[in-house]
C-alpha cells in the first residue's frame, strides 16, 4: 500500500513504505567512544493539563525508553534540552525525572549523566544564580549521577562580561564532587543564550570557555558543544587539556566528528541519538573494530533525517523526535508536555516519517504506516 504525504506547497506525493526494518539488536558494550543519548520524556496523554501548567509525565513509558537505550549500550543524558527543560518541563519535574532515572540506571547497570541548570529561577543576581546551580547539583550528586553543567538563561541575562562566567563556573567546579561535563548550548537551540560566555562573538566566547576548562581540568570530564559548526568544534577539541573529552552536540555533522581525524575525535552527547539509538550503537560497535568506513556507511545516511529534524527553528526538533518514538512503538500516543506536538507542520512531520522509514528505523514498519495514516487523516488528508 502507499501513503499520500503532503509537501510544503500543499500538494500530495505518493510514498511506498518500507516493509522490513533494519536488523539491529543489542550487542556488546561500546568501547572506543563514550556515547550519550539525550532522551525525551513521554507525556501522560490523559492528564488534564494546559501548556502553562506543570508537566504530567508517563513515568512507566519514560523509564522504559531509557531501558531501551541502555540495552543497546548507550548512556542516557537525562533532563536535558531533549527532555524539554525550559519548554514544558520545570525544575520540579526535572528533579523527579533525575531521581527516577538514576535509580533505574543503578538497577540495570546503565550509565547516566544529568543536567544541572538554574531553571527554578527566572532572573536575579550572581549569588542567586550560584545558589540555583548548587541546589540542582546537590540533587544530581545525591542521585548518584554524573553532572552536566548546562548553560543558564539567568546567567546569560545577568553576566556583565567574561569574568562573571569565570567566577560562577569556577565556584561550581570547586564544589563538584566528581568531574562534570560542561555544556555550551548555542542560541540556535535557545535564543535566550545569545552572548553566552560574555561575548556574542564566538571566537572570544571560545577563549573564555577554554579558560574555564584550563583552570579546573581535574573537575572537567569533558565539554559538550552544540553550535552546529564542525570546524569550530574540531578547533576547540584540539585545544582541550589532556584527558578532557569533547562530546559532540552537533546534530548536523556527528559522523565525521565522532570518526575523527589523525589528531583526535569527539565522543557524543546527542539528541538525534534518541531516535537513532540502536543504529548509532551498532555504528560505534563497528568503529570499535577499527572499521571507520563501515561506521560512516551506517551513520552517514542518517544525516538528512537529523538535519531535517533540527532545521530552524532548531529548538522545536523535539517534536520530530517524539513523533518517531510514537511511530516506532516506544509510546502509545503523539502527545508532548506543553502541547509541543503542534510545534511542527504536517509536511515537516511527513518528511520525518519518510526519512526514518527509509532508514529502517521502525521495528514494525506496518504499525508505523498505520499510525502515520491515522495522523494524516486527523489533518484531513484522505488516503
Amino acid at each position: 500500500m502507499t501513503l499520500a504525504l503532503p509537501d510544503a506547497d500543499g500538494s500530495l506525493r505518493t510514498y511506498e513504505p518500507r516493509t522490513e526494518p533494519l536488523a539491529v539488536t543489542p550487542g556488546t558494550p561500546l568501547a572506543s567512544r563514550t556515547v550519550f543519548s539525550a532522551a525525551h520524556v513521554v507525556a501522560d496523554p490523559f492528564a488534564d493539563t494546559t501548556p502553562d501548567s506543570p508537566a504530567a509525565v508517563d513515568w512507566d513509558a519514560t523509564l522504559a525508553f531509557r531501558r531501551h537505550l541502555w540495552s543497546h549500550g548507550l548512556g542516557v543524558a537525562e533532563a536535558m534540552d531533549t527532555a524539554q527543560r525550559g519548554m514544558g518541563l520545570d525544575w520540579a519535574g526535572a528533579a523527579e525525572l533525575i531521581r527516577r532515572s538514576a535509580a533505574e540506571a543503578r538497577a540495570v547497570g546503565g550509565r547516566i549523566a544529568c543536567g544541572v541548570g538554574t531553571d527554578q529561577i527566572t532572573g536575579g543576581g550572581l549569588a542567586g544564580i550560584r545558589a540555583a546551580y548548587e541546589e540542582q547539583l546537590e540533587v544530581v550528586e545525591e542521585a548518584g549521577a554524573q553532572a552536566i553543567l548546562m548553560a543558564s538563561r539567568a546567567l546569560a541575562a545577568a553576566a556583565r562580561g567574561p569574568e562573571d562566567y569565570l567566577e560562577t563556573y569556577g565556584h561550581l567546579l570547586r564544589q563538584a564532587a566528581e568531574p562534570v561535563v560542561l555544556h555550551w548550548l548555542g542560541p540556535m537551540f535557545d535564543p535566550a543564550l545569545e552572548g553566552y560566555w560574555g561575548s556574542s562573538g564566538l571566537d572570544a566566547a571560545t577563549e573564555t570557555f577554554l579558560d574555564v576548562v584550563a583552570a579546573h581540568p581535574d573537575k572537567v570530564d569533558g565539554v559538550k558543544v552544540s553550535l552546529l559548526d564542525a570546524r569550530r568544534e574540531v578547533d576547540l577539541r584540539r585545544r582541550l587539556p589532556r584527558g578532557v573529552r569533547c562530546y559532540t552536540g552537533d546534530d548536523f555533522d556527528y559522523p565525521e566528528l565522532i570518526a575523527g581525524d589523525d589528531q583526535g575525535f569527539s565522543h557524543a552527547l546527542l539528541g538525534i541519538f534518541d531516535p537513532l539509538g540502536p543504529l548509532a550503537a551498532e555504528a560505534v560497535r563497528v568503529l570499535d573494530t577499527g572499521d571507520t568506513a563501515g561506521f560512516r556507511a551506517l551513520l552517514d545516511p542518517t544525516v538528512p533525517l537529523s538535519r531535517h529534524l533540527f532545521q530552524a527553528p532548531t529548538r522545536f526538533y523535539k517534536t520530530g523526535v517524539v513523533l518517531l518514538a510514537w511511530l516506532a512503538g516506544h509510546q502509545d500516543h503523539f502527545t508532548m508536555v506543553g502541547g509541543l506536538q503542534s510545534a511542527r507542520s504536517l509536511p515537516h512531520l511527513a518528511r520525518a516519517y519518510e526519512l526514518a522509514d527509509g532508514l529502517g528505523l521502525f521495528p514494525d514498519p506496518k504499525r508505523a504506516e498505520e499510525r502515520m495514516r491515522n495522523l494524516l487523516s486527523l489533518y484531513g488528508v484522505n488516503q
